[in-house]
């Protein structure tokens, strides 16, 4: 879920809580009728922007819930998947350090083995020289 999305909600929250002050604003000095009727209208204006505002919020807290949840799936995922890997690359590390430990052995146990003869040359002289 991107970030855009998150701070696309603050702003329609905002704006829509600054436009319901704004209109509430202009209807009070607009209005043609007294005190009493006034002060009734922007009771019931207030409740309504409460109402709007709780319904906003609730959207927004279950928007959020489900990206939380979406983002866990997603965590649980990835880590799942990391795990694997992991795996695979101890194993495919086990592998190669038997092929280097075989290769080792092999080359201790051709040190340790007594040189092989040299055969004389068709002449009789030995493939050493001396000095």
């Amino acid at each position: 879920m991107s970030d855009r999305n998150g701070s696309d909600l603050g702003n329609f929250l905002s704006g829509f809580l600054v436009g319901g002050l704004i209109g509430s604003a202009v209807a009070l000095l607009m209005a043609p009728q007294s005190g009493e009727e006034t002060r009734a209208m922007l009771k019931e204006k207030g409740g309504e922007l409460k109402d709007k505002t709780t319904e906003s919020l609730e959207a927004a807290y279950a928007h959020a819930e489900a990206a939380a949840g979406e983002a866990r799936s997603r965590a649980d995922e990835l880590a799942q998947m990391a795990r694997q890997r992991a795996e695979e690359l101890r194993e495919r590390g086990q592998v190669v350090l038997e092929e280097q430990r075989s290769r080792v052995e092999n080359v201790i146990e051709a040190a340790k083995a007594p040189p092989k003869t040299k055969k004389a040359n068709s002449s009789g002289k030995s493939d050493s020289k001396k000095s």
